[in-house]
């Protein structure tokens, strides 16, 4: 096999990590692959993949989907492995939703009852990629191109060899203990072209299992997106590995990685998982692409134009809209002073929000800025398309980077992050209040409610008086005795949000944020989460 793979290396682009698929099976696939790349294989249609893909595909193109189905299934299981203990003949066992299994027959009927919409949707990005691989491959062969490359990463095709060597450090060193500070967390993002993320999924899984690190990993064709937390010592070793892969290191250099205080406690479990967009817009890569974002600012720069727009008097008359791109739970606990908040409760509404909203941005200098700034790369490029800013800027490295250098700055109140931490904090404001009694407060906690995704904010006080929920609605749940929930009654929304609006209309009202806000409990997200488990219950970046 691994002969065939090095005389056939003129398949794979020099940007291409090794695939799975051998030379024989690409060959079988030709008549028949480029099919799927007309099929609307967006996450909504694929809820029943026996309803819903399989049925729009003939005798011949159902093989290539079997194919794709089993491979896509094998990645998720091997995600899911984790070491046996030392007095177990089995090598691994598998961790999944909380679970342990200890047996492949367990893991593979709870993956194949609990997580079939996972399963359907990777089975449609396989698809996808063995038509955009066999594209590929017909252009090399036709051009005759060897690249040095492209033959190294052939020659190392397990996922091992691209593992760090941590042989000379003891697993104490290497385990993050809760309360510890030799923890920390690291958020990442690249936008580059990978051209088999399903690799990258299993390199990702190995590499951030080898170094006991926990979090979220999210992968698409336009790049990666991450936040891993562990010892001091293994996300050292990450960012080691990620700088050293020949995929990443022209397009990453160390300040890419953000740190903060934590560790491996704060997510519950490593999750890893391939997408079409590595932070979910709604949007294909493939109209709204990260290529065109707005210009970049550096956190002094933006410091400056944020000074500058603040000294003006009359900031409503001003041709400079200073844009929060996060979610109105994110901004309510923290923000720029004067900025615009819109209140969304995805990030994919966004794009929505931009289109009913367009005469706001029309002829306007545009300052947004997000977290790590993975969000202004694609809000910017969708806001540019529109063609009525007079420019759009954005900062570079989020409010991540502007509060490295500016603890002080124009950035008051907590950074929300999504893990157990909920948010970060750099100065002592406090620009959030209690839901119930209205004092300042800014330490979100979940509803009480098991059924409800929201984040409340409750003082401690209305805590002890019993005031959990995050509205009346689900304070009366409480209060009645609760059946166990099933899997399928975990709702994305509370009932007491169906009277927000979904895109709110700033056009009748002042575009800027009232220094008080409302007071109006979070909700969750969906992101690069893999279950819908209440331990897993936290929003993710979307």
């Amino acid at each position: 096999m691994k002969k065939d793979l090095r005389n056939n290396q003129d398949w794979r682009q020099p940007n291409q990590m090794p695939s799975f698929t051998s030379p024989d099976q690409r060959d079988d696939l030709e008549a028949c692959v480029l099919r799927f790349s007309d099929l609307d294989l967006k996450d909504t249609s694929l809820i029943n993949p026996s309803s819903s893909l399989k049925v729009e595909l003939d005798v011949s193109t159902k093989k290539k989907y079997s194919f794709a189905k089993k491979k896509a299934f094998a990645l998720f299981v091997k995600t899911k492995e984790v070491p046996a203990p030392p007095f177990e003949c089995k090598e691994k066992w598998w961790k999944c939703c909380q679970q342990l299994f200890t047996d492949q027959i367990s893991i593979h009927r709870h993956v194949a009852m609990q997580h079939a919409d996972e399963i359907c949707h990777q089975t449609a990005s396989i698809l996808k990629q063995l038509a955009v691989t066999l594209s590929t491959s017909k252009s090399l062969k036709s051009a005759d191109k060897r690249n040095p490359l492209k033959e190294y990463l052939t020659c190392n095709h397990e996922v091992s060899a691209w593992l760090p060597d941590t042989s000379c450090f003891s697993p104490d060193e290497l385990i993050s203990v809760q309360g510890s500070d030799e923890g920390e967390v690291l958020l990442y993002y690249s936008y580059c072209d990978l051209e088999d993320p399903h690799w990258i999924c299993a390199w990702q899984t190995a590499l951030c299992q080898h170094l006991h690190l926990t979090g979220k990993v999210r992968i698409a064709t336009e790049g990666i997106n991450g936040t891993v937390g562990g010892s001091k010592l293994a996300t050292r070793l990450y960012v080691e590995a990620m700088l050293s892969c020949p995929l990443f290191k022209e397009y990453m250099c160390k300040d890419d990685f953000k740190t903060s205080k934590g560790g491996a406690c704060c997510f519950p479990e490593l999750r890893v998982g391939v997408f079409e967009e590595i932070v979910p817009m709604g949007i294909s890569p493939n109209k709204i692409s990260y290529r065109n974002p707005g210009v970049h600012l550096s956190p002094g720069e933006f410091h400056k134009e944020v000074e500058k727009y603040l000294s003006q008097a009359n900031k409503e008359q001003s041709d400079t809209i200073l844009l929060d791109c996060r979610n109105f739970y994110e901004s309510k606990i923290g923000r720029f002073q004067g900025c615009l908040a819109p209140d969304i409760r995805k990030f994919s509404y966004f794009p929505s929000y931009v289109d009913k909203n367009l005469e706001l941005f029309r002829k306007k200098r545009v300052l947004m800025y997000c977290t790590g700034g993975i969000r202004c790369e694609r809000a910017s490029a969708y806001l540019k398309a529109q063609g009525v800013c007079k420019e759009v800027f954005q900062l570079k490295g989020g409010i991540h980077k502007y509060l490295e250098e500016f603890p002080d700055g124009f950035y008051k109140g907590k950074l929300f992050v999504f893990d157990e931490r909920y948010a970060l904090s750099y100065n002592s404001e406090i620009v959030s209040e209690c839901s119930y009694c209205g004092v300042p407060w800014d330490q979100y906690k979940l509803c009480s409610t098991p059924q409800c995704h929201q984040l409340v904010l409750t003082c401690l006080t209305c805590q002890g008086r019993g005031f959990t929920a995050c509205c009346v609605t689900c304070q009366d749940k409480g209060c009645r005795p609760a059946s166990s929930p099933t899997p399928n009654s975990f709702k994305e929304e509370c009932e007491c949000t169906a009277r927000r609006p979904r895109i709110p209309s700033e056009l009748a009202q002042p575009a800027q944020l009232p220094a008080g806000p409302e007071a109006r409990p979070g909700a969750g997200e969906d992101g690069p989460r893999l279950g819908e488990q209440r331990c897993q219950r936290l929003p993710s970046q979307s």
